[in-house]
């Protein structure tokens, strides 16, 4: 009698999704892996990453690097998050991404969105992010492999990943102009959030995106995911979910 071989899988449930949207859109870089047109050998490489208001990874590469001629060639790739920290390398979270890769035209709304969301989480790619041989590609997730740490590996799903909210068009609109206000007018909002949610012990958090399903802050170098209570379904909800997740943050601490 042949013995069933055990799932090493957990299934999949809300605090594994959680980790895995915080891997990605906490992060400011990943590692791609490409198939290079030439060879067909895969290809690996570092890029800095961002996430589309609907929480889509993006990429801006030249066309001096092997994987932009790769993924025109072939637009499947692998993006891999996650920090690792003291001890064993292997012992901390990461995602593992299979993507399809579009690149996104220069000439429409897409790019405009996608290069200010990019450009206010990494201030220095505003030297070159304009450059003719440079493009933006949106990573769209088809599945994903996430560990979580010794005996925490999930298969998930581009469901998993993906913010899926009627809300997400209004809200790319209004983004910019709720960004500044927050941190023009309620500066202190983005420390409270920070202290509340992330446990941050740090002053000088500044808001630098938000979208339907979160808000995501910054501080020199450091990115943070903070995930609102529930998913924002209308554009005009924003404001109000802000306001009720800044009183929360406030009664917490």
């Amino acid at each position: 009698m042949t013995e069933k071989k055990k799932d090493v899988l957990r299934e999949t449930d809300e605090e594994a999704r959680a980790l895995a949207r915080k891997l990605v859109r906490a992060a400011r870089y990943a590692a791609i892996a490409v198939i290079d047109a030439e060879t067909g050998h895969p290809n690996a490489s570092r890029v800095l990453t961002g996430t589309d208001i609907d929480g889509v990874p993006v990429i801006l590469i030249s066309a001096l690097a092997p994987h932009m001629a790769a993924l025109r060639a072939d637009p499947r790739a692998s993006l891999l998050f996650g920090e690792v920290g003291k001890g064993d390398p292997l012992a901390h979270a990461r995602i593992t991404l299979k993507c399809e890769a579009r690149e996104i035209a220069r000439d429409g709304e897409d790019h405009a969105r996608i290069r200010r969301r990019f450009v206010t989480r990494h201030p220095k790619s505003k030297l070159y992010v304009d450059f003719p041989d440079f493009a933006f590609f949106r990573l769209e997730p088809v599945s994903a492999s996430l560990n979580g740490g010794f005996g925490r590996a999930y298969a998930m799903t581009a469901d998993d990943l993906v913010i899926s909210s009627p809300a997400s068009e209004a809200l790319a609109r209004i983004e910019e102009s709720a960004v500044a206000h927050m941190n023009s007018d309620h500066k202190e909002a983005a420390d409270l959030y920070a202290r509340a949610y992330g446990k941050s012990k740090k002053e000088g958090w500044v808001i630098i995106g938000l979208d339907a399903a979160g808000i995501d802050l910054a501080n020199g170098d450091e990115i943070m995911r903070i995930d609102l209570p529930e998913v924002i379904s209308s554009g005009d909800g924003l404001r109000q979910a802000l306001s009720d997740f800044l009183q929360r943050a406030r009664e917490i601490t």
